[in-house]
């Protein structure tokens, strides 16, 4: 930091949330400029985590106050306080070829002011055919030489909570996630990466403000690549390049939200929240398309009914692409895709399911997700 950044600092003096809302706006602008980025590295970490949030169309930061905030925004654990909570999500994709699944465990500490939770992440495709040695030497075609071999993601999200100030009607908090990421295919190649997240959250009786920014060091990805002397033959037989080490680093992003809170009646409840995801590697085909900041929206509506049934919906990922039919003016129009999806609370049980896509426009790939969050309080002794 350049003492220009250091005399700024001791001129002003800032309030406790300016100068947290600041810092990650430093952090994350700062390593946006430091050198090239894949924008689409670790992209399985962008896949969402429960089907509450998933249905809602990944509009969570400000809201978001269960289990799951590790992965959306870690202040939102701090509304965990009286018991641990669980939570569990499996997914399949491609006609069960890849499988996301997600754990996390929110544990509140004794003083009710600060959490620590857990959330595991996995993405992973099994049974890949390795057809390095389908030809043999003298030309002919060997299918019993055809093995398989997996290539899978994990994360590990390592998150504290802590509440900053707290009045009947106005609650500040924020959020850190250290995140070890670990990827690993068959027995050829396999990536370490590190990095950090921070969040805040802000609620009032009706409004909620958040903020979280991932990645706000960039993560660093460290690949090592393992193959024996024959691979290693038919890979430069073949004119494929033989790789020994790379790097590969994520950009940091920014994701804001506001929502409100309407009660409609004594049963009835309808919560409205819209994020603006913020990504610093570039032009991006989303709303606000500029280089190197782009920005995308995200909006999504939960109704509820005595807190017992929830109705969600959500839309996210807008995009210009070619009108239907029009192939030769070639005219575009923004799309967009929905999500929908229910859930049901009774006692200390949640179960929630969205309807929701994974992949681009061009090739929608929805699928059904869902997820269970469980309190897991202690029985009470009788006597």
């Amino acid at each position: 930091m350049d003492s220009g950044t250091i005399a700024y600092r001791k001129e002003y003096r800032m309030k406790p949330i300016k100068k947290l809302i600041c810092c990650m706006l430093l952090l994350s602008c700062i390593a946006g400029a430091r050198g090239q980025f894949r924008k689409y590295s670790n992209e399985f970490l962008n896949i969402g985590a429960g089907a509450r949030g998933l249905a809602m169309g990944g509009a969570q930061v400000a809201s978001v106050s269960d289990g799951t905030a590790g992965y959306w925004n870690p202040a939102g654990l701090t509304h965990i306080k009286d018991y641990p909570v669980l939570s569990l999500m499996h997914a399949e994709y491609f006609a069960g070829i890849g499988k996301y699944d997600y754990f996390s465990l929110a544990i509140p500490l004794t003083d009710k002011k600060r959490s620590i939770g857990l959330s595991i992440l996995r993405f992973g495709v099994d049974d890949i055919p390795n057809t390095l040695f389908l030809v043999e030497p003298d030309g002919t075609i060997n299918y019993n030489n055809i093995r398989s071999f997996s290539s899978a993601d994990y994360a590990f999200l390592f998150s504290y909570a802590q509440t900053l100030k707290k009045t009947e009607t106005k609650n500040l908090s924020f959020g850190v996630n250290a995140k070890v990421i670990y990827r690993k295919v068959g027995t050829f190649a396999n990536a370490w990466g590190f990095g950090l997240d921070a969040g805040i959250q802000y609620q009032t009786k009706r409004w909620k403000l958040g903020l979280a920014a991932r990645d706000v060091t960039t993560t660093f990805n460290a690949w090592t690549f393992s193959f024996t002397e024959k691979e290693k033959e038919i890979l430069y037989l073949t004119k494929n390049d033989i790789p020994v080490k790379s790097t590969e680093m994520t950009a940091p992003r920014l994701i804001a939200g506001a929502a409100y809170d309407f009660r409609l009646s004594k049963d009835f409840s309808l919560l409205t929240e819209a994020n603006l995801d913020f990504t610093f590697d570039g032009k991006r085909n989303v709303v606000v398309s500029m280089d190197p900041v782009s920005i995308d929206p995200r909006l999504g509506l939960e109704l509820g009914y005595k807190q017992t049934i929830f109705l969600r919906t959500g839309i996210y990922n807008f995009q210009k692409a070619l009108a239907d039919g029009d192939t030769l003016n070639q005219k575009k129009v923004w799309i967009y895709q929905p999500s929908i999806g229910v859930g049901f609370k009774l006692k200390h049980i949640a179960i929630d399911y969205a309807f929701t896509n994974l992949a681009n426009q061009s090739n929608p790939l929805y699928t059904h997700i869902f997820s269970l969050r469980l309190n897991l309080v202690k029985k009470k002794k009788e006597n």
